[in-house]
């Protein structure tokens, strides 16, 4: 049951959005996440597949990996993830592994959303999770950024 209130949520979706806006100013597609534990940010990353050339750079994987790193632990039982929009397959299988909690996201991913939109991965309890996944925080501005970025990209 999501016991946090939606400001506390808010708080955290806004600080993933400047994340994902500073990928932006630096050609990444525009997704930012911070992994929180009791109230404090412990890991937190934006898209970096462009400039570290790897395919599986993107934000959760780097929050996940700092938050774990963070704590010493790569078990985040007691952790959300807040991402501006929703994990991808990958994502989600580490999200899963990692054995987050719960996850809170801002815009739904149709093609390959893994929190609802496509497949149900986080939530499935066939995995052994009780993943709580929770989508369409501030969903018009994590789209708004993601529609700017690619309509900027393809003029260019």
């Amino acid at each position: 049951m999501d016991l946090l209130s939606n400001s506390t949520h808010e708080r955290f979706i806004k600080q993933a959005i400047r994340l994902a806006e500073m990928g932006a100013r630096l050609e990444e597609i525009p997704v930012g996440a911070v992994v929180v534990k009791e109230n404090n940010v412990i890991g937190k990353g934006y898209n970096q597949r462009e400039s570290l050339k790897d395919p599986t750079a993107h934000a959760e994987m780097i929050a996940i990996t700092a938050a774990a790193n963070t704590i010493g632990d790569w078990r985040l039982t007691d952790c959300t993830l807040y991402v501006t929009k929703e994990p991808c397959p990958m994502c989600a299988g580490a999200i899963i592994n990692s054995r987050l909690k719960m996850v809170i996201f801002g815009t739904y991913d149709e093609e390959k959303g893994c929190c609802g939109s496509l497949y149900q991965l986080c939530g499935d309890p066939r995995f052994g999770n009780n993943i709580s996944v929770r989508g369409g925080i501030f969903e018009d501005k994590c789209k708004g950024l993601l529609k700017s970025f690619f309509k900027t990209k393809r003029k260019g």
